[in-house]
């Protein structure tokens, strides 16, 4: 959450009815836009809630967009570390 508040991303997984969701969160509207739009999601879907930051309790603006199905696959591939190759001898 620190790390969303600070304006970078946070892919905040759970499941709602038994079904894999996620929210994509940031302060930064803008680069969320940026990252919704890759994953295909509209602008009007994107959802304001200001967050309480833990560690002065002040509320923070932030948005959200709630993935599932596969644009939380996708939010998923690309959040996952790149893993460096070793070309074979």
């Amino acid at each position: 959450m620190r790390h969303a508040l600070s304006g970078g991303l946070w892919l905040h997984r759970f499941r709602l009815d038994g079904q894999p969701m996620a929210h994509l969160i940031s302060s930064d509207q803008q680069g969320l836009l940026l990252a919704g739009a890759e994953l295909g999601m509209s602008a009007e879907w994107l959802q304001f809630k200001p967050l309480k930051d833990p560690d002065g309790g002040v509320r923070v603006d932030a948005w959200h967009w709630d993935l599932l199905g596969p644009r939380l696959e996708l939010a998923i591939r690309r959040a996952a570390p790149k893993t460096a190759t070793v070309d074979p001898p």
